[in-house]
């Protein structure tokens, strides 16, 4: 039988942003920073859609920036041109979530599940994250795959596709598992035919009204490691 893949996406998912909002409150305060933050991350995502819907592309590293300074104008500041480029680089040591390397040993040592990185960044972008992440157990990864190639973001069917070929699972999209924090991601696998785990560490339960829903919700990655690895004793 083939393995299951299990596909994680890299940021919020495995690795935390903790140390940009440091970097941020260093500048303007922790209140200001941890709003900052959001409207950052709100508008890193929002780009993203755009673009799909435009059917344009930029790279994600030009996105985050640009997001950067879109929350930077709201909330009326701004920051030099070498502090922005600390901030970008902060995207290469993120450290990760408590629950990560407790799951992701688990899902090494089983035999019929190989793991990936599957993310919305750009190859060099996502390559040095989880190369320069100083906890991230990396060794699990038998593949990173980033969009920059097919040149759309998530949830565009063509990103589920191309992990899906990736991975010589197209026909067998049911042995992927998207392992995801974000709810958008989550709901654009199911549409394309995964399995996906939705990673709900603030406990506020699934909301999402469009599509089909997660095939599992956890609280933690390593409660993944349970679910996959039943997954894969009944399909071995």
């Amino acid at each position: 039988m083939s393995k299951i893949v299990v596909a994680f996406d890299l940021y919020g998912t495995l690795l935390s942003t903790e140390s940009i909002a440091k970097e941020l409150a260093s500048h303007f305060g922790q209140d200001k920073a941890s709003s900052i933050a959001a409207v950052w991350r709100k508008y890193q995502l929002e780009y993203t859609w755009r673009l799909n819907s435009m059917r344009q592309y930029e790279d994600f590293s030009d996105v985050t920036r640009k997001s950067l300074l879109h929350a930077l104008a709201e909330h009326g500041v701004s920051l030099s041109d070498e502090d922005t480029q600390k901030l970008m680089t902060a995207y290469d040591h993120l450290s990760t979530f408590p629950d990560v390397n407790p799951a992701l040993k688990r899902l090494e040592g089983n035999p019929n599940i190989e793991c990936v990185v599957f993310s919305n960044g750009t190859k060099t972008m996502v390559s040095n994250s989880v190369n320069k992440s100083e906890d991230l157990n990396s060794s699990v990864f038998k593949d990173v795959v980033t969009v920059d190639f097919v040149r759309s973001y998530k949830p565009a069917p063509e990103v589920y596709k191309f992990l899906a070929q990736k991975v010589d699972r197209v026909g067998q999209e049911d042995k992927i598992w998207l392992v995801s924090g974000n709810p958008f991601d989550v709901v654009g696998a199911r549409a394309c035919g995964l399995q996906a785990a939705w990673v709900d560490r603030a406990g506020n339960g699934w909301q999402d009204q469009l599509g089909l829903g997660p095939t599992v919700v956890v609280k933690s990655l390593e409660e993944v490691a349970d679910t996959v690895e039943k997954h894969a004793g009944k399909n071995s």
